[in-house]
């Protein structure tokens, strides 16, 4: 009955502390590696918008030299966005629009703060529309089209789909050296657990947008009582493992906690829940050096972008919320004097294919748009080739605008990860040892970094 009942204590306990953000990716029993310190502080913020945001309305093209607005007009029919309420972006000689709720993106990105990734998606290696349609499974990414699967690809730079760590977490576990001594983990999720932030040494801890707080706080015999359970000794070794992580969570969340106690922001975020995320990622900022960390992996996301149908009323809201947030967060980070050490970027499963459906919707597609976001980030231009919006074009897979991506997520990762501080090239401990097919592509550094 002992087993049993302590059983019953640790999955109910494991789950509280979850839940109040103090426990990292549970499974993760080996301890944080601390080798040798070192570097200037770096930061890493993913926003993943769930469910394949439709990128044919979020950067639209209005006149270049390889097509125009009538071109999008023509596939897109009925969702099209009218030209005179795009909000205008220049890429060299050629005019764009951005969704006319971005507009905290597009002041970002005309003061040279952002940049628009075309044609971004999980690839094997380059392939066009006649290499698709040989159905040769070696060369597509599995389980192509589905949630679920993409999720899991994006989030682990893996085709396959069968990685067990996210790219977030290698990068982590490459540069953990530089976190010697920290009080906190080095990565946080803001959205519960998630698989970008899981390594093979190193664990995210889970923080709830409201902040930190410890299963027994408040009770001090309580709190007593359940370190006592903790560090009781029943000789099974899986039991005790679970214990020893138990345990460092809480002790995290005692960090976190005395560490955010008074601090506050002057930079007002909107009241949304992503506004909620990118501002307790603020806050873990500016109490970095407290919890003695040098570099720092967030995740956080939104979700609702899965428009089967009313795109254009859902993808209103949505877009709005992520652009207030991404602009509120810019403004913080200025507070804070690092908004050239931190870089925020977007990632979802898929995009969205350009023609509707009889819903006023979109279906599951492939390449779509992404931005960088940053003080570090060389913006105010495109990086990857946009694509022909001509239906049945070479990069067209299906006749709907499904967009065959140009540029891969390894080469997206890739350049992030080596402004972050992780070396160039394909041998151990550099960009090749965490993004397996980085080697399949022209370059491994895209250059929307300085």
């Amino acid at each position: 009955m002992l087993i049993r009942s302590r059983r019953g204590f640790l999955r109910d306990a494991i789950r509280s502390v979850s839940a109040a953000g103090a426990l990292g990716a549970m499974g993760k029993f080996g301890e944080m590696n601390a080798l040798a310190a070192g570097g200037n502080y770096q930061a890493l913020v993913c926003i993943y918008l769930g469910g394949g945001n439709d990128g044919h309305n979020t950067v639209i093209p209005i006149s270049t030299a390889q097509q125009g607005y009538q071109l999008y007009k023509n596939g897109r029919g009925a969702l099209a966005l009218p030209q005179a309420g795009l909000l205008a972006i220049n890429n060299g000689n050629d005019t764009y629009g951005l969704h006319p709720k971005l507009t905290e993106i597009r002041n970002l990105y005309t003061q040279g703060k952002a940049a628009v990734v075309a044609n971004l998606g999980m690839l094997v290696k380059p392939i066009d529309r006649n290499l698709y349609n040989t159905n040769n499974s070696a060369i597509i990414p599995n389980a192509l089209f589905s949630h679920s699967d993409q999720s899991s690809q994006w989030h682990a730079a893996d085709p396959s789909g069968l990685a067990s760590t996210g790219w977030g977490g290698r990068v982590n576990d490459l540069l953990a050296p530089s976190n010697q001594g920290a009080t906190f983990p080095s990565m946080t999720t803001l959205a519960g657990s998630s698989l970008f932030v899981t390594g093979a040494q190193t664990f995210a801890a889970s923080v709830p947008s409201g902040g930190a707080s410890m299963l027994m706080a408040g009770n001090q015999a309580r709190a007593v009582g359940q370190q006592q359970l903790l560090k009781f000794d029943n000789g099974l070794q899986l039991v005790q493992a679970a214990n020893a992580t138990m345990s460092r969570g809480a002790s995290y969340a005692q960090a976190l906690n005395s560490a955010l106690q008074g601090v506050t922001l002057n930079t007002v975020f909107p009241t949304t829940g992503l506004g909620a995320q990118l501002q307790m990622v603020a806050r873990i900022m500016k109490v970095r050096g407290a919890l003695g960390l040098s570099r720092q992996v967030f995740f956080c996301s939104m979700g609702g972008f899965d428009t089967h149908g009313s795109q254009l009323a859902i993808q209103d809201q949505l877009l709005q919320e992520l652009s207030q947030a991404i602009g509120a967060f810019y403004t913080a980070t200025q507070e804070l004097t690092i908004e050239n050490s931190v870089t925020t970027f977007t990632a979802s499963e898929f995009g969205r294919t350009l023609t509707g459906n009889s819903n006023g919707g979109t279906d599951h597609a492939w390449g779509s748009h992404h931005f960088a976001i940053g003080g570090g980030v060389l913006g105010g231009q495109f990086y990857g080739q946009f694509p022909s919006l001509a239906l049945g074009s070479s990069v067209d897979a299906n006749n709907r605008g499904t967009l065959i991506p140009t540029t891969s997520v390894d080469q997206y990762g890739a350049t992030l990860a080596q402004w972050f501080g992780v070396a160039p090239g394909v041998g151990a401990g550099q960009v090749g040892s965490i993004f397996g097919n980085i080697g399949n592509f022209g370059t491994s550094n895209l250059g929307f970094l300085g």
